[in-house]
């Protein structure tokens, strides 16, 4: 360090970074101006994505080498562009095309290192350049860019000299791919034009190569930071297969590559030799656990199976053991819709196969050459999901055993298996806002008269008093014979009375009612009436009159439901009878019993969030497939529409927000046999919990006997 820094003052060259505060200070004379904060706190903090690849095609291959590149290794890396001269060329599926309008290989290079300075300049950190007849084995260079500095200016790739040039030049080989760094692009930019005009040159890799060592003085090279860019290059009629060359396994990159064939190939070859280190890589980790394991206290007895595998779950009581689920290879004894058998049929039976084929070949592994084993038929099979280490498995498998000799016996054995969890991946989704106004529907019969005022001053309390950005919209259902005598006795007068209450209390706020006659109250034809009253772009809360709405849950509803993605349909929380489980002592309500007293309710689907736009495009499927049978509607929930004829995912989850206390519903005998069984189901699950039921009865038995 210099002298000054060893006394302890800054140096030449270096700031004193000492912490300070910055007064704020608000000129009074100028007006007030919002703060915008940005959508992405990445953003505001200027975090880079990490790696952005080009590759440039042409007419000739867009439709067979760029393909190939895109089936195999566009995946991995991500953010993949392809670039090419051609004028509105048709673009293969799953493929992002940019196209310049010119094929010449000087103009179409630079073209894209404008496009790339322009378009993504700002947002990644590393920027690899490749041609569509070269393989490059993604991982690989993923991994090489996280060991790389962004602090340098970076030209890496297989260095070539130029003909008839300065010896000590290089310029990266197009061929075999090269990275740039972000502080290199953004200082070769302003240099492209004078590039384009003053540098002559008839390959596009050349021209690149020495516009950067002309105006940056940056020669390529082929090791950096310890870091080295290995690549090989293909011989003619070349058999990946057979290739064992140390030089090939440790290549990043390949070329040429003539044709989609080889590049499969190429992918599959590389593959194999990359799982073949993973799984040396995992026996050599286990036996360092091996060895570590039996010098800690438990000692040998200390290592689970499989080694380097999450021990299974040990229950603290009787109502946390994970039940195993019973099958054979044609039937599932413990189905999703709760019958006792059903047939194994798409993803389970081949959960299943894949699982026996996996036992007999390890199986094998073990005892080959000694014995050869075969499966006959499995006698008993067993799983269950541990959420510690995965799906574990308990086979008995009838197999035969043959021995060297020729020599054969049948015999049982048992096995066991895990399916481990692996690495855990973030799904990206769409972003949403808190900001979204919600539209309240609200549903209402004669029943429901005596829970409206409940309904209507918990929604004052937690939207209007607190300006909440959402509306209620109110859909009085009346019977035809109600319906008639409406001018004489109106049965919701005493709604409408309470709905003007409200807006006079509040004077921004308007209350909108529809009125609506019918014998048979179907949700779907409900939604269609509020639907076509409201703008596409409207998202809506489908209540019940029960739902005490609150600010925690309407932002979930907000932050749940994506338009064109997901739709929320939220499983509320049923208080249970208060007579049955406090049988005659005074309820306590506290935040320690919060949820406690109760179930979440799964049979109900009253309460949905969704976008009216997919609701009206789910619709539009359903009404071309029912035709005019509108009788059909009266046996489907909203929840059905969105499930059968829509592609969007429906995210089903219990809401602690939404907590509804104790009432019996009245099932309308008039809906489909699923509904109201549905119905029956949802209030004999809601009187109490077994414990409680269980006391009631003692109860009763011991009062009849005395």
């Amino acid at each position: 360090a210099p002298p000054e820094a060893a006394e302890g003052r800054p140096g030449p060259g270096h700031e004193d970074f000492r912490p300070r505060i910055v007064p704020y200070y608000r000129d009074p004379n100028k007006p007030y101006k919002k703060v915008l904060r940005t959508r992405y706190i990445q953003t505001e903090l200027g975090f880079h994505e990490r790696l952005f690849v080009a590759v440039l095609t042409s007419k000739a291959t867009l439709n067979t080498l760029a393909v190939a590149v895109n089936k195999t290794v566009a995946h991995h890396f991500p953010r993949l562009l392809y670039f090419t001269g051609l004028r509105s060329a048709k673009v293969p599926h799953g493929m992002v095309l940019v196209a310049h309008g010119d094929e010449r290989p000087i103009w179409l290079m630079y073209e894209t290192m404008s496009y790339i300075h322009q378009h993504f300049g700002s947002d990644y950190d590393w920027f690899y350049i490749m041609q569509d007849d070269t393989y490059a084995q993604a991982e690989q260079v993923k991994a090489l860019v996280t060991h790389l500095s962004i602090n340098q200016d970076v030209y890496l790739g297989r260095a070539e000299e130029f003909i008839g040039g300065d010896e000590q030049a290089r310029y990266c080989h197009g061929g075999f791919g090269y990275l740039l760094s972000r502080s290199l692009l953004l200082k070769l930019h302003p240099h492209l034009d004078s590039c384009r005009n003053e540098i002559l040159s008839v390959r596009s890799d050349e021209w690149l190569g020495r516009c950067i060592i002309d105006f940056l003085g940056i020669t390529c090279v082929s090791q950096l930071q310890g870091q080295h860019y290995h690549t090989y290059e293909l011989a003619k009629n070349t058999e990946p297969e057979k290739e064992e060359e140390e030089e090939f396994q440790a290549a990043l990159a390949v070329h040429p590559v003539s044709d989609m064939t080889l590049m499969y190939r190429l992918h599959k070859q590389f593959s194999r030799i990359q799982l073949d280190r993973v799984y040396q890589e995992i026996q050599d980790l286990q036996m360092q656990i091996r060895n570590l394991t039996a010098l800690t206290p438990a000692g040998e007895a200390g290592v689970t199976w499989p080694v380097g595998i999450n021990a299974p779950f040990l229950p603290k009581s009787r109502f946390e053991v994970i039940s195993w689920d019973y099958f054979t290879e044609q039937h599932l004894f413990s189905c999703p819709d709760g019958s006792p058998k059903c047939e194994l049929s798409g993803a389970s039976k081949a959960d299943v196969s894949e699982i026996i084929e996996s036992a007999v070949e390890q199986l094998n592994r073990r005892y080959q050459p000694l014995l050869r084993f075969s499966k006959r038929q499995l006698l008993n099979g067993y799983r269950r999901f541990d959420p510690t280490r995965g799906m574990e498995y308990t086979l008995d498998l009838l197999l035969e055993a043959a021995t060297q000799k020729g020599h054969s016996h049948v015999l049982a054995k048992r096995v066991s298996l895990v399916r481990p969890l692996s690495k855990v991946e973030i799904i990206p989704m769409p972003y949403v806002t808190e900001a979204t106004r919600v539209q309240l529907v609200l549903p209402l019969t004669v029943q429901d008269l005596d829970f409206v005022a409940n309904f209507l001053d918990m929604f004052a309390m937690n939207t209007l008093d607190t300006h909440d950005n959402a509306l209620l919209t109110l859909l009085f259902i009346y019977h035809p014979y109600d319906a008639q005598r409406v001018g004489q006795v109106d049965v919701f007068a005493g709604v409408k009375a309470m709905v003007g209450e409200l807006e006079k209390r509040y004077a921004e706020v308007k209350i909108p009612w529809i009125s609506v006659k019918t014998e048979v109250p179907s949700q779907v034809k409900l939604m269609d009436i509020v639907s076509k009253k409201h703008p596409v772009d409207t998202l809506f809360f489908l209540a019940s009159v029960w739902t005490e709405i609150n600010m925690e849950f309407l932002n979930r509803c907000r932050m749940n439901t994506i338009s064109n993605w997901q739709v929320f349909f939220p499983v509320h929380f049923q208080e249970f009878n208060p007579a049955l489980v406090y049988r005659g002592e005074q309820t306590v309500s506290s935040n320690t019993d919060f949820l406690r007293d109760g179930h979440f309710d799964r049979h109900s689907f009253a309460e949905a969030c969704f976008y009216n736009s997919d609701y009206m495009t789910a619709r539009t499927k359903l009404a071309a497939d029912i035709l005019d049978r509108d009788e059909v509607l009266e046996s489907m929930e909203v929840f059905d529409v969105f499930l059968h004829y829509s592609g969007l995912h429906l995210f089903r989850a219990v809401e602690p927000g939404l907590v509804q206390k104790y009432t019996l519903r009245s099932c309308n005998p008039r809906l489909s046999e699923e509904l109201y069984h549905r119905c029956v189901l949802s209030n004999l699950e809601g009187l109490a919990s077994r414990s409680h039921l269980a006391m009631a009865l003692f109860e009763q038995e011991q009062a009849n006997s005395t």
